[in-house]
């Protein structure tokens, strides 16, 4: 057979982007294949909401002029997108099954295997701000910062769900047991409810006003909250973005380092 005669085989083109966009679309598929795994991503923010609005907002806006919906609004973003939502299960799954262990043995590039799952965890964060957001301006919250606002609060809400989806893969790659990763969201209830999560900072008082000051949450709170009802604040927004990437940083280093672990052992 001449070589006219046979049928053009294109391979596929490399390279480090094509890695993570490969790794990320598989992950995402398995959001479709496993929607329950992220259902309570959407609830859950969504009841806090309603019942935390419904039970203190008339309480708290009675002792000045705070708009309790906006107050609360980034707590409800921020449980939205912390924990549950990261691949790091899908994650603990190839490793228990033996598909990252065949992936050891493919060019994909091996910080791709990682990076892959946090580019699709991101994604998630965007889908699941999105019905917190239409919540909140069903109930009235405006944003003082319009659009761009918008878009800056939802970047910032996934730089934070990136970065404590860094303890999780931490956690599944180095110990590849699902209860010890679904563990790590234990990790942000302290996190959580140490801050000025249902009244400003100012009206804290003793240990828990002092543990707050600590708390890089609270931070992120801060400028979540600046966004939406003051304007642009750039002290706060830099706060927040500050305080975030410290937990950024910590935690993917403590990732990279256990796959560094993990991919040393094939």
């Amino acid at each position: 057979m001449t070589a006219t005669g046979l049928a053009q085989v294109q391979a596929r083109t490399g390279g480090f982007a094509n890695d993570v966009s490969a790794i990320a679309r598989r992950a995402l598929r398995s959001v479709l294949r496993d929607p329950e795994a992220v259902i309570p991503g959407f609830i859950i923010p969504l009841f806090f909401f309603t019942v935390n609005t419904g039970a203190l907002q008339n309480f708290v806006e009675a002792g000045g002029d705070l708009d309790y919906k906006a107050f609360q609004l980034p707590v409800a973003i921020i449980m939205a997108v912390t924990g549950p939502l990261s691949r790091a299960l899908t994650l603990v799954e190839d490793i228990r099954s033996g598909y990252f262990e065949r992936l050891m043995m493919t060019p994909v590039r091996r910080l791709a295997l990682l990076i892959g799952l946090m580019v699709a965890d991101i994604a998630l964060v965007i889908a699941l701000s999105v019905p917190v957001l239409v919540l909140g301006y069903a109930v009235g919250v405006r944003f003082e910062t319009g659009v761009s606002g918008i878009i800056v609060f939802v970047a910032l809400a996934a730089y934070w769900g990136l970065g404590f989806a860094g303890f999780s893969y931490a956690i599944a790659l180095k110990t590849a047991n699902a209860a010890a990763v679904s563990s790590s969201f234990m990790v942000f209830l302290p996190m959580m409810f140490l801050t000025p999560m249902f009244i400003p900072l100012e009206a804290m008082t003793g240990w828990m006003s002092t543990v707050a000051q600590y708390n890089p949450v609270t931070y992120l709170l801060g400028s979540l909250r600046s966004i939406i009802t003051v304007g642009w604040e750039l002290d706060a927004i830099l706060k927040g973005i500050l305080s975030v990437s410290v937990v950024v940083v910590v935690s993917l280093s403590m990732a990279l380092l256990a796959l560094k672990g993990r991919v040393s052992r094939h």
